[in-house]
């Protein structure tokens, strides 16, 4: 079977409707990243049999803000028909916040996940293999919409797996880890960074830990380094070029613990990166690197110990 690697969609407006090239494949991802606007109402993710108006939906991933609380409905819509709706009680994206959502095909499920947490499996009514459309709608503001082939991700034993071993039956096969993660640790980004690309990295931050550092190099410097330090309870984020480093950002708060787990999400859009820890918007930083498919180093070092890392 051919894959296609397909460009990211910058920038698009909702509504939107775009073609998936090749359609979907067992172990194929999306990633949309984006900002719900303030006092929004809901908006919708389609996963569509074709782009006319009555066209099949194979998933619909429905966000309603209701009542102060709000909940997200999963459904198909088939022949000119919904099916039943499944709804779960919670809103993963809170209105006026940027998110990050991941969508990937198996076999018998999609497995979504919201900011890098998992959010629930939604089992296959429609044939997988019938989607070519994507169509979002609603109160949102897109930053791009990618997509990862299954020969982009790592094999399934150390791909997901701690991420999302935590909500018991998630589904993913219960493989031992195949990497033994070693503190400074460093791994090539295959292909690259671009807007749509996440870099998951799971681990326990040392009981007396002084600080953490992540960075995501190039071949002439850092084009973001992510520094929480615990004996100044910041986290400081810069670059470094040229044997040089740029000016420091250091406002928001610490969002990790000492002798806690910890998991982080690095969320690269046009712009800008989006930082999650435990699935929740932590910080941002304008990229300074904007030749992005140039990063392509993932460094990891300081009071830690690392159990996973997908880059």
């Amino acid at each position: 079977m051919a894959f296609y690697q397909q460009q990211p969609f910058y920038n698009p407006k909702s509504p939107f409707k775009g073609s998936i090239q090749g359609g979907l494949q067992d172990g194929k991802s999306i990633i949309i990243s984006g900002r719900v606007l303030p006092h929004a109402k809901r908006f919708d993710v389609n996963l569509q049999c074709g782009s006319h108006s009555q066209a099949d939906i194979a998933l619909h991933f429905n966000p309603r803000y209701e009542n102060g609380s709000g909940y997200v409905v999963h459904n198909t819509f088939q022949k000119g028909n919904w099916d039943s709706e499944e709804r779960k009680y919670e809103i993963p994206f809170p209105s006026g916040h940027q998110f990050t959502l991941q969508i990937l095909v198996t076999q018998d499920t999609y497995k979504i996940s919201t900011n890098g947490r998992h959010f629930m499996d939604f089992r296959h009514r429609v044939a997988y293999s019938q989607v070519d459309t994507i169509s979002v709608n609603g109160m949102v503001e897109l930053n791009s919409i990618g997509f990862q082939n299954p020969a982009l991700f790592v094999p399934p034993q150390t791909a997901f797996l701690p991420q999302f071993a935590t909500p018991p039956g998630y589904g993913f096969p219960a493989y031992p880890p195949a990497v033994s993660y070693t503190v400074p640790y460093k791994t090539v980004i295959n292909g690259g960074l671009y807007p749509g690309k996440n870099i998951l990295i799971q681990g326990i931050i040392n009981p007396n830990a002084h600080r953490i550092a992540f960075n995501l190099r190039h071949i002439s410097g850092i084009a973001f380094h992510y520094n929480p330090r615990f004996d100044q309870d910041v986290v400081v984020r810069n670059s470094h070029h040229m044997e040089n480093w740029g000016p420091e950002e250091r406002f928001g708060g610490m969002p990790f613990k000492k002798g806690q787990p910890f998991q982080v999400t690095i969320s690269c859009n046009p712009h800008h990166y989006n930082v999650f820890v435990g699935g929740q918007q932590a910080h941002t930083f304008n990229h300074r690197f904007t030749t992005l498919n140039e990063i392509d180093i993932l460094e990891v070092s300081g009071d830690l110990q690392l159990t996973l890392v997908q880059a």
